[in-house]
């Protein structure tokens, strides 16, 4: 194996890596976009108390455009050394990635299943001392913007979007290229474990976020506030969650035992709970 040519995930990212030790000689491997972090703990019980045959699951919660690299070389480098460990699911924010599985043969082609929705939020520190009341805001010199890098996380294609919407392609070459070059846009690797850091120690002045991350930062007491980019900017109705089987999983009954789960009623309430919006089907239930 090349090392060389092996995405890298941080190595500081553990967190992101459940149940590692178990890894190689897992029941069942996931690749879940990062995004669905603080939803998973209860999805994998609630999956497990259906499926107790399964009992192993090793999963990962990062961004899923560093995990479609995974897939596509077969492997990463994690603090130094090789791991190559290849899910039987994946799920992204961008159908993008389900038809580039499909190109290189991962999956077949159409084979993802839309499950889910989110709208994005912009999360500034407590008493917003930036005074940011619109997307159009972050164009200004003195704003900071925790901003997620779109080679890595599918959450700045929507974020970039928005700012298309906001303010046409300027905005979005005075975001992602000019306040970048003067330091005021910091990109980020894994947005949901670093942007929220960021807002805590007012390194930067508002992140754009899933609403979901923004309810959960409300459950860790993380001193923020809102900025709501309003209902023709936040990308609701536009943000779609995929999920396939890949075509060369070690465990395919047991991954598909996870589809089905995942298109389920169970699964779509545990998800609501936590501010997602679930995909209903237009006919029929999973």
């Amino acid at each position: 194996m090349d090392t060389k040519k092996l995405p890298v995930i941080p190595p500081d990212r553990a967190d992101d890596l459940h149940h590692l030790e178990i890894a190689a000689e897992a029941d069942l491997v996931l690749f879940m976009a990062g995004n669905q972090f603080m939803v998973m703990p209860e999805i994998i019980s609630a999956f497990k108390n259906r499926h107790p045959e399964i009992k192993k699951i090793f999963y990962e919660t990062l961004p899923p455009g560093l995990e479609l690299k995974q897939i596509l070389a077969r492997g990463a480098l994690w603090q130094n050394k090789p791991f190559s460990v290849y899910p039987d699911v994946y799920s992204s924010v961008h159908q993008k990635a389900m038809q580039i599985l499909a190109q290189q043969g991962h999956i077949r082609p159409g084979d993802e299943h839309l499950y889910l929705h989110n709208r994005l939020t912009l999360m500034v520190p407590r008493g917003n001392p930036a005074k940011i009341t619109s997307v159009s805001d972050l164009a200004r010199d003195d704003v900071r913007i925790s901003q997620p890098d779109p080679e890595n996380e599918d959450i700045a294609h929507h974020i970039v979007d928005m700012y298309r919407q906001a303010g046409g392609n300027a905005l979005v070459k005075r975001i992602m290229e000019e306040k970048r070059a003067e330091g005021t846009t910091i990109f980020t690797l894994v947005h949901h474990r670093e942007t929220p850091l960021r807002i805590e120690k007012k390194t930067v002045d508002v992140g754009p976020v899933w609403v979901t991350e923004a309810m959960q930062a409300r459950v860790t007491r993380l001193a923020f506030e809102v900025i709501e980019p309003g209902d023709r900017l936040d990308q609701r109705g536009k943000i779609n969650y995929f999920i396939c089987r890949l075509k060369d999983a070690l465990h395919p009954q047991n991954a598909q035992k996870f589809i089905d789960f995942m298109l389920s009623p169970a699964a779509r309430n545990i998800y609501k709970r936590f501010g997602f919006v679930p995909h209903l089907p237009s006919t029929g239930a999973a």
